[in-house]
């Protein structure tokens, strides 16, 4: 028999599919022959132990504007199929945990990537800390007189939600900047979560270097340059994708969390580093893939793959 995926992920007719990562996976496990289906998190239903999803029957094709098809929506046993890709953009909510708790009923029998227990006791900017010599200096909290002292220490920070993603609501606070109080304010009205700041990097000026690891190896790497003016480096905002190989010091980090990473069954991870620092690592929904491909030459999906089926043979 074929083996199945189902794939639970945002709406596919939204998404970009010449930067897609999710598409890309698609695209591979259709190639080797796999039956897939897609479903929306809020399509999952836990009843009487058995876990399901209302899913539609999905064939994907590299064709913008006609990059999909969808069949007849099943009520689909997450307990039948070989594997399930947690693929749903952050934010790393209540509902983002829920589905990892409902998704743990089914796991290892069926497959979850990433391992979803795992997932949930990785928050990217919490992962992280278990590694503090590989990272810039960092405080999380909510405490306001901790933050003036970190400040004062620190002088050039950066303060960002803890479960923010996609580079929403990060600032740049200069020692002379006025507005630090107004944003620790903004900060306690918008979040009942602790914040991170962190000790200002000049070196994401030459790029913030996303590294892509499966099953705790790096399989390629890009870096994005930040626009004039801008002091995040994510693409959507305006950052530039340039290739980039890893230095010493990053195969230093990829050996020292590679081991964990595969431990833990998070099988692909996007870690981000600036300079010599580690700054996230992303175990939700990564991205990177296409970039990375189109400037290394690498197939990326191919090697998530090649990884989800030496744990299924195994």
């Amino acid at each position: 028999m074929k083996r199945r995926v189902a794939i639970q992920m945002d709406p596919i007719e939204s998404i970009q599919i010449d930067a897609d990562s999710t598409f890309m996976l698609a695209l591979e496990a259709q190639a080797r022959g796999y039956v897939l289906y897609h479903y929306a998190p809020n399509r999952l239903a836990l009843e009487n132990g058995r876990l399901t999803a209302l899913a539609h029957p999905l064939s994907v094709r590299p064709e913008k504007g006609n990059h999909f098809t969808l069949g007849d929506p099943t009520r689909l046993d997450l307990a039948s199929v070989d594997v399930v890709l947690m693929r749903q953009d952050p934010p790393f909510d209540m509902a983002y945990i829920t589905a990892t708790h409902l998704l743990e009923r089914i796991h290892p029998q069926t497959l979850v990537v990433n391992d979803p227990a795992q997932v949930r006791n990785a928050p990217e900017k919490l992962f992280v800390t278990l590694w503090p010599d590989l990272m810039a200096p960092t405080l999380i909290t909510s405490d306001r007189e901790a933050i003036l002292d970190f400040r004062a220490r620190q002088g050039d920070i950066v303060m960002k939600p803890l479960y923010g993603n996609g580079g929403a609501g990060v600032f740049h606070v200069t020692p002379q900047d006025e507005n630090i109080n107004a944003l620790l304010e903004m900060f306690t009205q918008l979040y009942r979560e602790p914040i991170v700041v962190q000790k200002y990097l000049p070196e994401v000026r030459q790029g913030d270097k996303r590294i892509i690891l499966v099953d705790g190896k790096p399989m390629g790497a890009v870096t994005r340059v930040p626009p004039e003016g801008e002091a995040r480096a994510n693409l959507h905002v305006g950052g530039k994708a340039v290739a980039a190989l890893l230095t010493a010091r990053e195969n230093h980090i990829c050996e020292r969390i590679g081991p964990e990473l595969k431990a833990r069954g998070l099988i692909f991870v996007g870690i981000d580093v600036i300079g010599d620092c580690l700054t996230e690592i992303n175990v939700t929904s990564p991205t990177g893939i296409q970039e990375i491909n189109r400037l290394s030459g690498t197939r990326i999906e191919a090697d998530v793959w090649n990884a989800i089926e030496a744990r299924l043979s195994s």
